[in-house]
């Protein structure tokens, strides 16, 4: 535990004169409950029974001034911690998400998107507390203190038996402490696994609708729901147990403290104020116990959340960890497949089995074969969205791993199947990845991917919102926006990732022209569907479960590779050509 919490402190280290601050009021706060406790005495003694006037007077007047003071200072402490708190929870949620952002494919292939929100809004929330709430037992736990030592100060015999009963609330603390962090881990993973089906189902939502399956969807919601509220309503139970098992022990403990005190005063041995500032100092005792109880669950939550957090944070990001130096300048440099071997996770099955091509400056290569024969697999290594098993990929005769990443990926521009656009205007999302764009530039990108004129007409042109994933436009119109921003960008190396596959007719004339625009002279890969946009291009790679079957032209391969000629069988009937 101590260990998480330097790490946790970390976060709110920048701001440690506002916790200092804050420790000191809550000293003095925790300072009053044993003075209230030591004033009861003079109350009863020195009022009540000796009945003198001037102490009639002062006891007011320093319970005003005290409790005064004690307001100021519950006012700096609440205030100082809540803002160290808030710049922790700020600081702590910008290097989650830096880290995420920055983690390989392979994390995002095996973590769902809800799991990751999660652990950047519920996890963090919870996290920012941990010292927040240790500061609170620190104060309770000084009140305690104070109060032990004003019944100590004034009786000692009587004072001791305060600690029969501390044991077994210290040993409720604990137990109760260990059970809560247990159901919240649990619980903050199932708020995950309910943040991914939220998010599924919304981003599907067509789909849903398309099937009618609503109240299954419903259904599955509810199921992961009840989860949730079964971990939540176990920590519950045990947080909701810890109060009247406090107030039974201090029950047990006033009993035995009143039957023996009583014997006490009526023996002469202690006076009653002193027993009454005794039973006062108990009780106000007995409330700083239930509140570190609270905050105690307030700590175990936030441990459990630390834990996850961290967790993410140690993640290895063996991509960045194995980052090159070079910059790569991949402009009129082959590119070269070394018997390339690729498999997404060990144990699994090889997607590419020794995979050897060589690609000149300038060419089209496109890449056909049936479905999970490796063509978008070899698309992802060439930006070093995941690694090789085996072999190794080349620009110019230098292994692409000893590039930086983002060098790397500044030559490359993709176009997928499924065009990805921000809830942003258009000239955003044209000029995204590219800081220094002006717009004469981002107006020529469009003008060349056949975008103008849809542009033009939206109803605020370029500065139009076009909402979640570009929603508010037509395929077509979407697809030409990537296209106009990988023109923008003007990379040497382009992939095209079936890029026309789901477009109609028309749309797929139009994007077909734009990428024809885009392919000038650049080194392109193209993952085809549609045999017929690519039977023009200057090497057609025929995969066959991770292999390479054949190379060459279409002309070629329609009379040396059953494979390819039996592909353009199925899409253009008998000859294929």
């Amino acid at each position: 535990m101590n260990s998480r919490f330097k790490r946790i402190y970390k976060y709110f280290q920048p701001n440690k004169k506002k916790i200092i601050f804050a420790l000191v009021a809550s000293a003095f706060v925790s300072a009053t409950d044993g003075a209230t406790a030591y004033i009861v005495k003079h109350v009863l003694d020195d009022i009540f029974i000796a009945k003198k006037e001037d102490m009639l007077r002062l006891i007011p007047i320093v319970i005003v001034v005290m409790y005064s003071f004690r307001c100021a200072a519950r006012f700096i402490q609440v205030h100082q911690m809540q803002y160290a708190a808030q710049m922790a929870v700020k600081k702590l949620r910008e290097e989650l998400y830096a880290k995420m952002i920055y983690l390989p494919m392979r994390y995002y292939d095996s973590n769902e998107t809800g799991t990751m929100m999660a652990r950047i809004i519920s996890d963090a929330n919870n996290m920012q507390n941990a010292i927040p709430a240790a500061v609170k037992i620190f104060r309770d736990s000084l009140s305690v203190f104070f109060l032990i030592g004003v019944v100590l100060y004034q009786d000692f015999k009587l004072g001791s038996t305060i600690f029969i009963a501390l044991p077994f609330m210290l040993i409720l603390i604990k137990k109760s402490g260990k059970m809560i962090k247990r159901y919240s881990r649990k619980e903050q993973e199932q708020v995950g696994i309910v943040s991914s089906a939220l998010q599924e189902s919304f981003t599907g939502v067509k789909v849903v609708k398309a099937f009618a399956s609503e109240d299954r969807e419903i259904d599955k919601f509810v199921r992961l729901n009840n989860q949730e509220v079964h971990y939540k309503l176990k920590k519950l139970a045990v947080s909701a147990l810890s109060s009247p098992m406090m107030e039974t022990i201090a029950g047990f403990a006033v009993a035995g403290i009143i039957f023996y005190g009583g014997f006490e005063v009526i023996n002469g041995n202690t006076t009653p104020g002193t027993f009454f500032s005794f039973v006062t100092a108990f009780g106000l005792m007995f409330e700083p116990f239930k509140k570190i109880i609270s905050d105690n669950t307030t700590v175990q939550t936030a441990l459990a959340s630390a834990d996850r957090i961290f967790e993410l944070l140690d993640e290895q990001n063996e991509m960045l960890d194995n980052d090159g130096t070079l910059i790569c300048q991949a402009e009129g440099k082959e590119i070269r497949f070394e018997d390339v071997f690729f498999k997404y996770q060990t144990g699994e099955d090889i997607v590419l089995n020794g995979v050897s091509l060589d690609v000149k400056p300038g060419m089209t290569v496109a890449l056909v074969g049936a479905s999970g024969a490796g063509k978008s697999t070899i698309a992802a290594l060439i930006p070093r969205f995941y690694d090789v098993t085996g072999g190794r990929i080349t620009i110019g005769g230098t292994d692409i791993r000893e590039f930086s990443v983002n060098s790397l990926r500044r030559n490359i521009g993709i176009v997928s199947q499924e065009p990805f656009l921000f809830n942003d205007t258009v000239k955003n999302n044209i000029a995204y990845g590219v800081e220094d764009a002006d717009m004469d530039r981002i107006i020529s990108a469009a003008d060349s991917a056949y975008a103008t004129g849809f542009i033009n007409d939206l109803t605020d042109g370029f500065d139009t919102v076009i909402g979640e994933r570009g929603d508010r436009l037509s395929g077509g119109q979407k697809q030409r926006l990537t296209i106009a921003r990988a023109l923008l960008m003007n990379p040497p190396i382009l992939i095209l990732d079936e890029a026309t596959s789901a477009l109609d007719t028309e749309s797929e004339r139009i994007v077909q022209q734009a990428l024809t625009n885009l392919m000038k002279g650049r080194t392109s890969f193209v993952i085809a569907h549609r045999l017929s946009t690519i039977v023009n291009a200057d090497m057609i790679v025929v995969l066959e479960k991770g292999r390479v079957a054949a190379t060459g032209k279409h002309s070629e391969l329609i009379k040396n590779s059953d494979i390819y000629s039996n592909l353009c069988r199925l899409q253009f009937g008998s000859g294929g050509d």
